[in-house]
């Protein structure tokens, strides 16, 4: 789920939106102290979560036990997406469903946007 629509990652979708991205696997996963996870809420730095089909974060939709069902994060910039999701195995629609291509038409709005500046 797009919890930040306003991200260089982002922008070509609305808050909320759900998409489907596949993992390559439910080894890895976001860990941060409450600390940390409190001081990311609050600056608004979550952009990905895990979730069910209605958008819900709930411990069934996290594959892999990431602390909140974070699934991405950008750094303090917002220049810098760490996500766990692989958006480039969704981006062709002939060879299923291409909801990663987002994340790239996204980059492409943003940069198109920082050159017409």
């Amino acid at each position: 789920r797009v919890d930040r629509a306003d991200t260089p990652f982002t922008n070509t979708v609305e808050q909320g939106t759900i998409l489907n991205i596949p993992i390559a696997h439910g080894d890895g996963r976001y860990v941060a102290d409450d600390a940390t996870l409190d001081e990311l809420e609050r600056e608004g730095r979550v952009v990905l979560r895990y979730c069910d089909a209605e958008g819900n974060v709930t411990p069934e939709s996290n594959p892999n036990g990431s602390a909140r069902g974070v699934a991405g994060i950008v750094n303090a910039s917002g220049n810098v997406l760490g996500m766990m999701p692989h958006p480039e195995r969704h981006v062709e629609a002939l060879l299923g469903p291409d909801d990663g291509r987002v994340v790239f038409e996204s980059i492409l709005r943003h940069l198109g946007d920082q050159v017409a500046a």
